[in-house]
């Protein structure tokens, strides 16, 4: 998507940016919506089906912008969990 970064160092995925904020708005929006289209849908009104549409592509988009970002922290964490999981051990071994 034009205007989305999609490649980012775990540094900068961890600050702010416009990609967060972004989500940020989207988010309570989604929820808003998918309540609302529950609602609808329950009381057999046809906007509700729509409105669940609507709310699906703002997941959809959502999950677009924001899981580049949560999978640079993740590749991170997994390294450092990795890193000190292989100091435990040496200290358990008494290798140091």
């Amino acid at each position: 998507m034009k205007g989305i970064k999609t490649r980012w160092s775990p540094e900068e995925a961890d600050l702010w940016t416009k990609e967060d904020y972004l989500t940020f708005v989207i988010s309570p929006l989604i929820y808003f919506l998918l309540a609302l289209g529950g609602i609808w849908c329950l009381l057999l009104r046809w906007y509700g089906w729509v409105v669940l549409g609507v709310s699906g592509l703002l997941i959809w988009l959502m999950i677009k912008i924001i899981d580049p970002k949560l999978r640079a922290l993740s590749h991170d964490y997994e390294k450092k969990q990795k890193q000190f999981l292989e100091e435990l051990e040496k200290i358990e071994r008494w290798e140091n």
